[in-house]
């Protein structure tokens, strides 16, 4: 009994016709014969809502749904979100559907409304775009059904209480990953990098066809053979690469939704699976006031799986970095020249003095690359016309600032420390831009 009681809903159209008839009433004490039609209709109303009932309640599984999700979604992507409705009936139904979302979407339930045919079913798509890393719960699919009446609505309850995590953007690693494989890459801005000379691996030794660069020959194979042999080179392989994390608080910056975290970490779990796939190993380091995770480079099968996995529990602190310990880790724990990419973010020339010399030190042994990133509403505020004068002294802080992020890329070079300033959205792209270019020209 309790759960019929639970389970049964009054309709609108059942509140507007009881209303109607209340007025009716009140008509009734002032004309006899409004009354008597009242209570005809009243009676009437009575007895419809009982058959509604009975019809409703007459098969007690009537209806069905569920939500089809991802096992994981992927962090700052669009990931659709399936509800499979099947309507076991032998009426059409009119149907309300309302999805109670994870409480960090911040977004009152989902809700759509239907009609199904008897015996018929029908998918509703949407999408939801999360924007931390961590587990999210969704609550209850419920579905409110309504006969062809309509005056009572049956509450139905799915797919209760379902957990599903939030990984780093696995989409955008996917992405890149098909357009790489097809050599596509240049579709999302991925620039084509010319070799400079000869910076490949030796291979074999083989003989001269057609076509062959013939800079390559080899005068004492050739001599030895009697025929003319060159030399076979392949693509330098097996360089280490480590995306080097800064978790301090600098990086708890939003940018539409996104902290900046979660877009460095998004961008390293890109670069890693484009490093892997030019046969060059991948590593991780995540650090703030301590070192917090080293996972050494390595392209084995299942590596990128623990790249995932370590991606997907790091958090920002709120402590300054300390750049000492992590050139101290760098030093004993990473014994071959490796590439590191460093995603942190300098907002001013003095922050980055604070840190040059640690910098300087890891650059003697490895070859780094910062990365930090443009405040892009700060530049959208630079392009519009100032109209006061408050706002040009305003303009002129932001055009200080602006200028300070350059400065700090000339303060990188003078020291041969190779630099990337980028809008977040463009992080990715322009961090495999940098990793090719750096492969092309035989720096790793």
């Amino acid at each position: 009994m309790r759960s019929f009681f639970r389970s049964i809903y009054i309709s609108n159209l059942l509140y507007y016709v009881v209303s109607s008839v209340i007025v009716l009433l009140v008509l009734g004490f002032f004309f006899p014969d409004i009354y008597a039609i009242a209570i005809l209709t009243l009676q009437f109303l009575a007895g419809l809502t009982i058959v509604d009932v009975l019809i409703l309640y007459a098969n007690r599984n009537g209806f069905f749904a569920r939500r089809d999700t991802l096992d994981k979604l992927s962090n700052g992507d669009e990931n659709p979100v399936q509800i499979i409705l099947e309507n076991n009936y032998v009426f059409p139904t009119r149907i309300t559907v309302i999805d109670e979302l994870p409480f960090q979407f911040q977004a009152r339930d989902k809700e759509f409304k239907t009609k199904i045919s008897p015996g018929k079913s029908k998918t509703i798509q949407y999408d939801v775009r999360p924007v931390k890393r961590g587990e999210y719960n969704f609550g209850a699919v419920n579905v409110f059904v309504k006969s062809p009446i309509g005056l009572i609505q049956k509450r139905y309850c799915f797919s209760q209480d379902m957990m599903v995590p939030v990984y780093p953007s696995f989409m955008q690693m996917r992405k890149y990953e098909l357009l790489a494989i097809s050599n596509r890459l240049t579709e999302i801005g991925i620039k084509k990098i010319r070799k400079r000379g000869n910076n490949s691996e030796f291979e074999q030794i083989k003989e001269y066809v057609a076509g062959d660069d013939y800079r390559t020959v080899n005068w004492k194979a050739t001599a030895r053979k009697n025929k003319l042999m060159i030399n076979q080179y392949q693509d330098e392989k097996s360089q280490q690469v480590y995306a080097v994390i800064d978790m301090g608080r600098v990086m708890r910056m939003p940018f539409e939704g996104l902290s900046l975290l979660d877009y460095a970490i998004n961008s390293s779990l890109v670069i890693a699976n484009i490093a892997m796939l030019k046969h060059d190993k991948a590593g991780i380091i995540t650090f703030s006031h301590k070192v917090q995770s080293i996972l050494g480079a390595d392209r084995k099968g299942g590596h990128l799986n623990k790249i995932l996995q370590l991606l997907y529990n790091q958090k920002t602190g709120y402590l300054e970095s300390d750049y000492e310990n992590l050139y101290i880790n760098i030093k004993t724990k990473i014994n071959q020249r490796a590439l590191l990419l460093l995603y942190t973010n300098f907002e001013s020339l003095s922050g980055l003095q604070r840190q040059i010399k640690f910098l300087r030190r890891i650059a003697k042994d490895h070859l780094l690359v910062v990365i930090f990133f443009e405040n892009t509403e700060l530049k959208e505020f630079l392009d519009t016309p100032a109209k006061s004068t408050e706002e040009i002294y305003n303009k002129a802080i932001a055009e200080k600032f602006a200028f300070e992020k350059r400065l700090i890329v000339k303060e990188l070079e003078k020291y041969g420390i190779h630099s990337i300033l980028t809008a977040p959205e463009n992080l990715s792209v322009n961090t495999i831009n940098k990793y090719l270019e750096l492969k092309a020209r035989g720096l790793i």
